[in-house]
């Protein structure tokens, strides 16, 4: 019977399982999280599946007073409110990480200097062929620069791009479009699942 009571006893009951299983209530964002989730874009699809991942897009959360802000790489590269980001993923699904010790390593001057870093690529295009310059970046790598620039700290080991999964037809063919030709597959990238798997983070939260 869906009574009042009835669905109060049972989001208590939903609320108790998850401080038990060490999931809090809620998110609440901290600068330098980094959030994953699965975007709607016409890439999503194979960055998925070069990767093994379920995660195709993320970014770096930054508060403006008591605001929480996600930076990232889309066209161009910007700070989204974390709210239209969360509303903008599959299912509004996603994962926060933080880098362990965040209290430790984050500080003031620490922050200060990410965001150094972060506005010098503010206002980039998108970088549709992963390619490891500065002229134009990928959500990945745009996290991984800024830690990397800021604070000496590699989240995730980069690859080539001969190391992913590119077994696909569809997936070579799209790489040759986009690229005109082979592309340069000793190219250095660094792919969400990549930051995702890092040992220097601690998952959160999950939505």
């Amino acid at each position: 019977m869906n009574t009042p009571a009835t669905r109060r006893i049972t989001t208590l009951v939903l609320v108790l399982l998850l401080v038990a299983c060490g999931q809090p209530e809620r998110y609440v964002p901290a600068n330098g999280d980094i959030v994953f989730h699965t975007s709607h874009s016409t890439q999503s699809a194979m960055i998925q599946q070069v990767t093994h991942s379920p995660y195709s897009h993320m970014g770096i959360v930054h508060l403006i007073n008591n605001e929480a802000y996600v930076f990232e790489a889309v066209e161009p590269v910007r700070s989204t409110s974390l709210s239209d980001w969360i509303a903008r993923g599959a299912g509004r699904h996603y994962v926060a990480m933080r880098l362990k010790d965040a209290d430790k390593l984050l500080t003031p001057d620490a922050m200060g200097r990410m965001e150094q870093v972060a506005e010098r690529f503010r206002g980039k295009h998108y970088d549709a062929r992963f390619a490891w310059s500065d002229d134009q970046l990928y959500c990945s790598e745009l996290v991984w620069k800024i830690y990397k620039r800021a604070l000496d700290i590699e989240i995730g080991t980069p690859q080539a791009l001969a190391d992913l999964d590119l077994s696909d037809p569809a997936v070579a063919a799209e790489l040759r479009r986009r690229w005109h030709g082979s592309p340069p597959l000793q190219q250095t990238v660094i792919s969400p699942e990549a930051i995702f798997q890092s040992p220097l983070l601690v998952q959160v939260y999950q939505q």
